[in-house]
């Protein structure tokens, strides 16, 4: 995504700061970091050690040593270590350098919606502390909605879900005004969570998170249909009875089953909202639906489920895990048009 003449020489970057995955997003060169929001730690003497970021350090998990940690340093969408968070974003923002070669960059970055003072304040002074000229802060579904190209400047309201890895995030805007913004503390890695315990349940066998979330990925649907998914998963683990390795398969229908939960969560979650609006921005988001965004959209049938849980359409945009990011650079690309839709620190 490129965004004019103008940004192609600024030093501009939007960041994409997730549970799950952090996008970095340079102007002028488009999308230039997406791996996994990991950071993989050695305690030596007290002091830790950063080995390894991003996909290096996903790829450890399950089989470091005992004295190497791996951290997901963001939890629900907003920092948990913030050491750990710090050197992943400046490894990341080194990466950006050494292609470029700018100055102290602008830094956007994206935070839940519902992030408490306390919480913006922690992502600006990390951001502050890699060397930024200026800090800004967006809510994540008001970026993706810019981000999904929603027209949002225009009257009558727009809606847009996105579901990430920790949180996911409901906005509603209409004529540039956010009418409603919020998070809920259920998504992707509640997903994976669900899928944990399906299997301990019906199988009684224990599997790890990169299990789970290998099950999410190659067999996950929110609805199974008979024409639906027919990709079944062998999956591996520790029997909690005998106490031995065992492997059993899993259908789309029992991950279907295994993610009601989690989905029916965040189909109350947008009822709710639904239920709180204007009558008039309701008729408008009844009619043109609601749009799906974030990596959860990804799942298999999840509009489908959603659209029948909730009464109304839902319809996944295009590349979704993209549009928050994008939106971000399209704030920063426009800053004092957009001014109005950033939040304080």
């Amino acid at each position: 995504m490129h965004l004019g003449v103008t940004s192609a020489f600024s030093d501009d970057v939007a960041i994409d700061l997730g549970t799950a995955n952090t996008l970095v997003y340079v102007a002028g060169r488009g999308i230039i970091i997406d791996e996994p929001s990991v950071v993989a730690v050695r305690a030596h003497r007290g002091v830790r050690e950063i080995l390894a970021v991003g996909r290096k350090a996903k790829a450890l998990i399950g089989r470091a040593p005992e004295s190497l940690e791996i951290v997901r340093p963001l939890r629900d969408g907003v920092i948990a270590d913030f050491v750990a968070t710090e050197e992943m974003l400046r490894q990341f923002i080194k990466r950006t350098k050494s292609m470029l070669g700018f100055r102290r960059p602008r830094i956007l970055i994206c935070v839940p919606a519902g992030a408490t003072p306390v919480e913006r304040r922690a992502v600006y002074d990390t951001a502050m502390s890699l060397g930024a000229r200026k800090v800004y802060l967006i809510a994540e579904p008001v970026a993706a909605s810019l981000g999904a190209g929603l027209p949002i400047e225009e009257p009558g309201g727009a809606m847009v879900v996105d579901i990430g890895g920790g949180t996911t995030d409901i906005a509603v805007l209409s004529g540039g005004i956010i009418i409603s913004a919020r998070t809920l503390r259920c998504a992707g890695h509640a997903m994976d969570e669900a899928i944990v315990r399906y299997v301990r349940r019906t199988h009684q066998l224990l599997i790890g998170e990169a299990s789970a979330e290998r099950i999410k990925v190659e067999a996950g649907t929110a609805q199974a249909s008979v024409n639906g998914r027919a990709a079944e998963v062998h999956i591996r683990g520790r029997d909690l009875r005998k106490g031995v390795a065992k492997s059993v398969v899993l259908t789309p229908k029992d991950v279907a089953e295994a993610l009601s939960e989690p989905i029916e969560t965040i189909a109350d979650f947008v009822q709710r909202t639904l239920e709180e609006l204007p009558p008039d921005i309701l008729s408008d988001i009844t009619r043109r639906g609601i749009n799906l965004t974030g990596g959860g959209a990804l799942l298999d049938k999840i509009d489908v489920a959603l659209t029948r849980r909730v009464g109304v359409k839902f319809h996944v945009q295009r590349n979704p895990m993209q549009c928050v990011v994008k939106g971000s650079a399209a704030v920063l690309a426009g800053l004092s048009e957009h001014a109005h839709l950033l939040m304080r620190p």
